[in-house]
């Protein structure tokens, strides 16, 4: 099934309400949506932070679905152990060999691109059929805000400081969806809360193929990138509007931009509506900006046309 209108989006809900979510954390829509493509046959693996803190206060829990909550460094591994539990099973008629059951791992940017890299990079060589879901929300928010791997050029956090010397982080964002790419698994992505149906076509296309899958979303935290809590899914928008988050998609080695910008924003309109940003001179923001064209400029030439557009005021 393609993902085409809001109408053919299941009614059911895998994940309760009452979650101890953020007001205003888009992470709880990328779960919902997620599991209503996955569906009850589903087994989901939650190492450490924001998701796992909120949906599972004992002795309640969010899921509608086999769950099970492990370290922040070891998601990717026991996410290996059952799909090779399963397989045994299965091959020994205990579990229907014909039933599909989902195996996925929903794990933030610690537990991910920092953490638990170690762990994902085995299980996307040993080929284990995993799909990995990274929520993206770019700092260690479970914990105070950190750092991260995938935290931006400049932004602040409670260990990035803002002062005379330092303007928050000093390095770029680790690309943590082409380090998987160079795994050669079949399939990867990147997806955006705010183009909610391309990123469910990406969940649907992860649980299809054989072998590993992982999709990487960019998630809006208002607590750690301090914005209103009502506009969490226009600043997702506006990530890619500008091209500081390109969808994109490489399926069994063919790479195409799913969501096209023809007339891309400047960068300051996303970064001005961040508290995380507050300390940028226009100078600054520029610098991010001749950043973000190279970008623009090095997928274009991998799609082969203008897909990402120049920037129009």
């Amino acid at each position: 099934m393609h993902y085409r209108t809001v109408f053919d989006i299941p009614r059911d809900e895998l994940l309760a309400p009452g979650h101890g979510l953020c007001g205003g954390c888009v992470a709880g829509t990328i779960v919902r949506l997620l599991l209503k493509v996955a569906g009850p046959n589903t087994i989901v693996v939650n190492p450490t932070g924001c998701v796992e803190v909120s949906t599972t206060t004992f002795p309640y829990t969010s899921w509608r679905v086999p769950y099970i909550h492990v370290a922040f460094e070891n998601a990717a591994a026991v996410a290996s152990g059952i799909e090779a539990s399963i397989k045994v099973l299965q091959k020994k008629n205990v579990i229907d060999p014909s039933k599909k059951i989902n195996i996925i791992v929903i794990g933030g940017d610690g537990g991910t691109a920092d953490i638990g890299f170690q762990a994902l990079s085995g299980m996307l060589e040993r080929g284990h059929k995993v799909m990995y879901v990274l929520y993206d929300n770019e700092a260690y928010m479970n914990t105070g805000i950190q750092r991260s791997g995938t935290t931006p050029l400049f932004a602040w956090t409670t260990t990035t400081p803002i002062g005379k010397v330092l303007k928050g982080k000093i390095q770029v964002k680790k690309p943590v969806a082409e380090i998987v790419a160079a795994h050669r698994v079949p399939y990867v992505a990147t997806a955006n809360p705010a183009y909610f149906l391309d990123m469910m076509n990406k969940f649907k296309r992860g649980l299809d193929v054989d072998g590993p899958s992982f999709i990487h979303v960019i998630q809006p935290c208002t607590t750690g990138w301090r914005y209103d809590p009502r506009i969490g899914i226009k600043i997702a928008r506006l990530a890619t509007e500008t091209a500081m988050w390109i969808n994109w998609e490489l399926d069994h080695g063919e790479f195409r931009v799913t969501v096209t910008v023809p007339k891309r924003k400047h960068v300051r309109h996303y970064i001005r509506v961040q508290g995380r940003f507050n300390h940028l001179t226009d100078e600054d923001i520029e610098t991010i900006q001749k950043y973000v064209d190279k970008e623009v400029e090095r997928i274009n030439k991998l799609v082969g046309k203008e897909v990402i557009g120049p920037v129009v005021e």
